[in-house]
């Protein structure tokens, strides 16, 4: 039996104070899985929004001076929080974005090491001593916070992603008007409350919800707000990049990506095809860094699709909140009508469908895990990303042709490896033009290492030492001392 509680309230965050829906705009918040609806999101008005901007603002000059054991203190005590929550906040998780419970549960729960990793690492923001020229010049380099960020984040991770952003520009002395995708809001508000509760300072941190295009032009064109930073699709990063390009504003883009993996001769092909199905039912497939493009030797390509459909047949696809369910509905229609179009799209190519291929006929958002065989490099999903549980499988011959295959597409955010050979592991992951690379495993996406892609993918960097890069700023300062 599906345990059912009622769903969280929704609310804005600005300037220390929760904002209801009231007699404002909103927007239906509706669960995938049955269609059910939840909640309301409310709008922020204009005036709310120069409101978050101001309040950011002001707080600004008094953060940026904040001792950075002072901010990690904060950013610990998130951390505590979020462990202590993290049953209820995956909860409404489910409901709201679809993924399986235990899949929710990870999410939050493994959040709190970005948040403590912050709390470590904003302790590190060096400068540095040049040697100078004249025994009395001193010279020195020294990092400072960028200012107040607008950070943009999307609905398949919407805790994770919220908090790795905030997380960062917290940390080193910025603060954060944050605008998450709406489909999925109750994990963000369940994070905010989580730094009112850590005694965050009032204007630190605000939280808006709305129409996109009105709230990032709105942002984005203030001049009080100094750094962007945008997780989505290639389309809309770009239009953000533009934006922000004419206002001077500095990015970090972690946009799509199409990630290719390659299964060699000699890999463990149950190890690969194990993993890669996991991987691939992750969130339903709505993952950016999901394996999309499966390029499979070709003395191997039979044994490993049969492998791999075996896999995917143990999967059970149904309403997250069922202990059974490994993968649940998608987020919503749109992603139902994409996985239908690619699929119908391949098949007229003169692809082989292998398995699934046909969404359900009942009640919620449900798409089978889908493989293709035989897949012509034209068709439509070998070039666009599925966002979905749909696998197109081709085959190569030679580690060159398995390369120039990885690297044919603009994208380039994870890419995945699957050999025995040392020789062929070094030359793909050397060049292989991707932001990351995993071999024989998923290993991307932990607080201490960088994440981001190259090419049409992004540019920048979240996570890791590179983590505060984009949120400071370089001074040079040169005295004369006598």
């Amino acid at each position: 039996m599906i345990e059912t509680k009622p769903y969280a309230d929704l609310f804005l965050y600005i300037d220390g104070a929760f904002i209801g829906a009231d007699e404002r705009e909103s927007d239906e918040v509706v669960n995938p899985a049955d269609g059910s609806v939840l909640g309301r999101l409310p709008h922020a008005r204009p005036e709310d929004l120069n409101k978050a901007i101001a309040s950011a603002s002001r707080a600004f000059e008094s953060w940026r001076w904040t001792s950075p054991l002072e901010r990690g203190k904060v950013l610990r005590r998130v951390a505590e929080l979020i462990r202590e929550r993290a049953a209820d906040i995956a909860r409404d998780l489910t409901l709201d974005q679809g993924k399986p419970l235990a899949e929710a549960y990870a999410e939050v729960f493994n959040a709190a090491e970005h948040a403590e990793w912050h709390a470590e690492e904003c302790r590190r923001i060096y400068g540095r001593v040049i040697p100078p020229r004249d025994r009395n010049v001193r010279q020195t380099v020294i990092r400072q916070p960028v200012g107040v960020c607008a950070a943009f984040t999307p609905w398949n991770f919407p805790f994770n992603q919220a908090l790795r952003k905030v997380s960062a520009a917290l940390g080193s002395g910025c603060t954060v008007i944050l605008k998450p995708a709406h489909d999925a809001p109750s994990a963000v508000v369940a994070l905010v409350k989580l730094f009112d509760e850590a005694g965050l300072p009032p204007g630190c941190l605000n939280l808006v919800w709305g129409p996109s295009s009105r709230i990032s032009r709105h942002l984005i064109e203030s001049p009080a707000v100094r750094k962007i930073s945008f997780t989505g699709s290639v389309p809309v990063g770009k239009q953000l990049g533009a934006l922000a390009g004419e206002h001077m504003k500095r990015v970090t883009m972690e946009l799509g990506g199409h990630a290719p993996v390659l299964v060699f001769a000699d890999a463990d092909l149950d190890r690969a095809a194990t993993y890669l199905s996991t991987l691939k039912a992750r969130n339903a497939g709505q993952v950016c860094m999901a394996p999309s493009r499966f390029f499979v030797h070709k003395d191997v390509a039979r044994e490993f699709t049969e492998k791999f459909i075996a896999a995917n047949a143990k999967l059970v696809v149904g309403n997250g909140l069922d202990p059974a369910t490994t993968m649940g509905p998608m987020t919503n229609a749109r992603r139902i009508a994409a996985m239908e179009e690619l699929v119908s799209d391949a098949v007229a190519a003169g692809s082989t469908l292998a398995a699934g291929g046909a969404s359900s006929d009942g009640p919620g958002l449900f798409f089978p895990p889908t493989v293709l065989t035989d897949v012509p490099l034209s068709s439509k999903i070998m070039n666009e990303e599925p966002f979905g549980p749909v696998v197109p499988i081709a085959t190569f011959e030679t580690p060159d042709e398995a390369l120039a295959l990885a690297n044919a597409l603009p994208f380039g955010l994870a890419s995945y490896v699957f050999t025995r050979s040392l020789e062929i592991n070094h030359r793909m992951t050397y060049g292989i033009e991707a932001g990351m690379v995993s071999v024989n495993h998923f290993g991307i996406a932990l607080p201490e290492t960088p994440l981001g892609g190259v090419k049409d993918s992004g540019v920048g960097s979240e996570g890791g030492t590179e983590t505060f890069d984009a949120y400071t700023t370089v001074k040079f300062i040169s005295e004369m001392t006598a």
